[in-house]
């Protein structure tokens, strides 16, 4: 009577940011705007407690990463981009051979 449906996997992602960072609070707009709640799951990382991240991403920020694949998309972004970025981290989400 009842079908299982098939169980959706969470993407994460990561928004390299900063406190007061008013280019990454539009960022954060754009990524509202976009990804759909049910498939991501986004963490703000504050690059200003880790010197590494610091060095990698202090004159880029905001800097959206899939860490399963280590893509990165700087700002600006638009939706459309936003979107084929999301496509390939749905798609790196996935292992070969899945469906």
């Amino acid at each position: 009577m009842c079908t299982a449906e098939k169980q959706l996997k969470v993407c994460g992602l990561e928004l390299m940011t900063t406190q007061g960072c008013h280019l990454c609070d539009e960022a954060v707009e754009v990524l509202l705007q976009v990804l759909d709640a049910d498939r991501f799951a986004v963490d703000l990382v504050d690059i200003a407690f880790d010197d590494e991240l610091m060095e990698r991403y202090a004159n880029r920020i905001p800097v959206l990463v899939i860490p399963a694949s280590g893509a990165e998309l700087d700002w600006p972004f638009d939706t459309e981009q936003l979107r084929h970025f999301s496509h390939q981290a749905l798609s790196a989400l996935s292992a070969p051979g899945e469906h």
